[in-house]
């Protein structure tokens, strides 16, 4: 048996509603379990821009985590009305992007500890995007839209 074909039998079929809204609540979620233990271990979130302290709230997380999940996910689960293959070039795409913003996080003034938490939230994004994305090709495939 492949990887393709076992990570194919592990993921469940989804609907499209389900592939954009499950990856966002656990993404969130993820993230609010990452933000308490790092707030709990005495992480502070504060990074100084213009000479002014800011931190980053627990509803900060919440919106920088659902926002792009919500727009990337629904687009793509759209696009793939037209173009099923769009749902790997998604889950590329989208861990691309994850992984990638991290610079974002590095480049803002962060102590190290709040670097990497933050950092960690951006990975947690990856399974989440690939299994839900999976997930619809799964369905799709089923129903006979998807190879």
């Amino acid at each position: 048996m492949t990887t393709a074909s076992t990570l194919q039998s592990r993921v469940p079929a989804l609907s499209r509603p389900v592939a954009v809204l499950g990856p966002t609540i656990a993404g969130v979620v993820a993230n609010l379990i990452i933000w308490a233990i790092a707030k709990a271990a005495g992480v502070n979130f504060e990074a100084t821009s213009n000479g002014e302290v800011g931190e980053v709230p627990v509803s900060g997380i919440v919106f920088i985590t659902a926002a792009p999940m919500l727009v990337g996910l629904t687009v793509a689960v759209l696009l793939a009305y037209r173009w099923v293959g769009i749902l790997r070039v998604a889950e590329i795409v989208g861990s691309v992007l994850a992984i990638a913003t991290i610079g974002l996080t590095i480049a803002a003034d962060f102590d190290a500890a709040s670097t990497i938490a933050l950092a960690l939230m951006h990975v947690t994004l990856v399974p989440a995007i690939v299994i839900g994305l999976e997930g619809l090709r799964r369905r799709l495939a089923e129903q006979g839209k998807a190879a």
